[in-house]
């Protein structure tokens, strides 16, 4: 009897120890992760900060809040924004941020992801509105470095380091479209005719230059007059060449009453004379 007593008091022992350890261990004993910090307050006032690895508590007395090391991130929700030169456009955007100093995140601010999200929204806007629609498409990195460092600058009493904001999506109303649209088109076609002035201009160039060198030497013209022809007989077609000396075009020269050249001019005189 005796002994059937013992065993159950030593039963009894064993089990409110196993209950005794299975609810104080798990208070005693925390395991971190490497990118996991353990901020410890103790009776409500802040201790330190412990990990990573296993820590030890003191059971009901100490309490800890665990802060995220890593790089975080967080989608800024559409934003409804007029620019500087009033064009309403919807932009969104996503933060990466991290925490630096675990005790500031969990003493100097409330809900810090939250927190960050609601800034960062608010900073979107305020900076999207200083800037014109040309400067927010064409330089979006600027945009980008200037609502990191905002966010940056206000976010550091909180322990918290803003890596980049990127801006993701910039939505424009539907008759903005079409005017970009014809702007863009216009811009082709003033490209394309200042082009093609630029080649006839070029072209005319060369052409002055071909005359001034035939001028100075006759006979490349009727060198360039034969190579034309040496073309023209290459084709699979049929011509008839009827080459004219260029002494008859004096004749039409003469009737359409056009200066003639002072050498043309000296030896038609002197042909009168010996007349």
């Amino acid at each position: 009897m005796e002994s059937s007593n013992q065993f159950f008091d030593i039963i009894t022992w064993v089990i409110t120890i196993a209950v005794l350890a299975a609810i104080l261990l798990p208070q005693i004993f925390k395991i971190l992760r490497e990118y996991e910090r353990a901020v410890v307050f103790r009776l409500g006032k802040f201790h330190k900060t412990k990990g990573p690895g296993l820590i030890m508590l003191i059971p009901f007395i100490d309490k800890i809040e665990r802060v995220d090391l890593r790089v975080l991130t967080i989608n800024v929700d559409r934003q409804e924004v007029i620019t500087k030169d009033n064009v309403t456009v919807h932009v969104d955007a996503i933060t990466f941020f991290r925490v630096i100093d675990a005790e500031a995140a969990t003493i100097q601010v409330e809900k810090y992801i939250h927190a960050t999200s609601m800034l960062a929204q608010t900073t979107l806007r305020s900076i999207v509105g200083q800037v014109e629609l040309d400067e927010l498409l064409a330089e979006r990195d600027k945009v980008n470095k200037n609502i990191q460092e905002i966010i940056d600058r206000q976010t550091d009493p909180w322990g918290i380091k803003v890596v980049s904001v990127e801006v993701r999506d910039v939505v424009l109303p539907e008759n903005m479209k079409r005017a970009m649209a014809r702007q863009a088109e216009t811009e082709r076609d003033r490209r394309a005719k200042v082009i093609n002035a630029e080649g006839e201009f070029q072209a005319a160039e060369r052409l002055v230059e071909a005359a001034t060198m035939m001028r100075e030497a006759p006979m490349a013209l009727q060198l360039r007059f034969l190579q034309t022809m040496s073309d023209i007989s290459e084709e699979n077609a049929t011509f008839a060449f009827m080459p004219l000396p260029m002494e008859m075009l004096e004749v039409f020269k003469n009737m359409s009453g056009v200066d003639v050249p002072p050498q043309i001019s000296d030896d038609s005189n002197d042909s009168s004379d010996e007349s």
